[in-house]
C-alpha cells in the first residue's frame, strides 16, 4: 500500500513463495479471461454490424468474465502492493510508518474481504434456492458464485500474509523482499 507494486519483490519464505505463485497464475488467468471477453465483444460487434447477428447474451458473458477476472487480479495486486497507493501522504514518511499504515490497511481489507465473502456465500445460496436465471441466456446465476467465493477466500489468505509481512517490516524498519530500506 505504501510502496507501489512492481512485482520485483518476490517473497523468500515458503508460504510467501506459494502465495506468490498462485496469485501470479490467477492474474495470468484473469488476463486471459479479459482477452477472451475483448474478443467476444469484437466478434459480437462485428456480427451485429456485418450480419445483424450479435453474439446472444454477450453483455451477460462479458459481465461474468470481467467479474471473475477482477477477483482473480486482487490477490496479485495485494501481494505486490498494487491495490491502494497513498504515496501522496506517505512519500516522506519513514519505512516503519509506511509499513504500519500497510498493516492497518491490510487489517481493514481482511475484514472487508471476510464480510464480502460471507455475504457472497449467502447471496449464491439464495440465488440457487430461488432458481434465479440470467436474463438472456437463462443459465442459473448462482453458478458464478463458487468461483468468486474461492477467489475472495484466497484474497483473504493473501491479505493476512501481507499484514503479517507489514508487522515484520515495522519491527525491521525496512520493506521485506523489496530491497528498499526507506
Amino acid at each position: 500500500m505504501a510502496e507501489p507494486g512492481n512485482g520485483s519483490g518476490r517473497p523468500t519464505d515458503p508460504v510467501g513463495r506459494l502465495l506468490y505463485a498462485i496469485a501470479r497464475w490467477l492474474a495470468i488467468l484473469g488476463g486471459a479471461i479479459l482477452a477472451a471477453m475483448a474478443l467476444l465483444t469484437t466478434v459480437s460487434i462485428a456480427g451485429r454490424a456485418a450480419f445483424s447477428a450479435p453474439v446472444r447474451g454477450d453483455f451477460e458473458l462479458v459481465a461474468i468474465g470481467t467479474g471473475i477476472a477482477v477477483f482473480a487480479f486482487l490477490p496479485w495486486c495485494q501481494l505486490t502492493r498494487g491495490n491502494v497507493l497513498v504515496d501522496f501522504f506517505m512519500d516522506k514518511a519513514p519505512v516503519r510508518a509506511k509499513a504500519a499504515c500497510d498493516a492497518l490497511g491490510g487489517i481493514l481489507y481482511v475484514l472487508l474481504g471476510a464480510l464480502l465473502t460471507w455475504r457472497m456465500v449467502y447471496g449464491g445460496i439464495d440465488m440457487r434456492q430461488y432458481a434465479e436465471l440470467s436474463l438472456t441466456l437463462n443459465f442459473p446465476r448462482w453458478t458464478t458464485f463458487p468461483v468468486s467465493v474461492v477467489l475472495m477466500a484466497f484474497l483473504i489468505v493473501v491479505t493476512v500474509y501481507t499484514v503479517h509481512r507489514s508487522f515484520r517490516e515495522v519491527r525491521a524498519g525496512r520493506f521485506i523482499d523489496t530491497g528498499d530500506d526507506g
